[in-house]
């Protein structure tokens, strides 16, 4: 049981970070690609915008990925937590806890979900194991 709600865990958590990945990239799933995400960036001081854009979502991506698969499941984690820390700090930090005032309340439960993840491993249904 415990394996299952590992892998439901990586697998819903690290396709959201795909999606999320992709928006910044290829502006699929109603993401404003790398231009417009650039630009965002920008307008809130992350210079240069394309390249910062660029490696968010790389991060997502590739973080998304690995996660999900278990595969190198720490490293996945990684960039996971620190594309939600990046974001916490930079983006939500200044109102607070709460998502319903635009807090970091949503990065920190995405953050304490890949940490418990790296520290737990990803269980008997992942790449990982396979590996073992």
């Amino acid at each position: 049981m415990l394996d299952t709600g590992l892998l439901i865990i990586r697998v819903v958590i690290g396709l959201l970070f795909i999606g999320h990945g992709a928006q910044k990239l290829f502006g699929w799933f109603g993401g404003y690609g790398l231009k417009g995400t650039g630009g965002w960036l920008e307008s809130i001081g992350m210079k240069p915008g394309v390249l910062m854009a660029f490696a968010a979502g790389v991060s997502e991506l590739a973080g998304g990925l690995l996660f999900g698969l278990g595969l190198v499941t720490w490293l996945g984690a990684a960039l996971l937590i620190v594309t939600m820390l990046a974001a916490a700090v930079k983006v939500h930090l200044p109102n607070g806890l709460w998502v319903t005032q635009n807090g970091y309340e949503y990065n920190l439960v995405l953050i304490v979900v890949a940490l418990g993840i790296a520290f737990t491993g990803a269980g008997e249904y992942s790449i990982d194991h396979l590996l073992k």
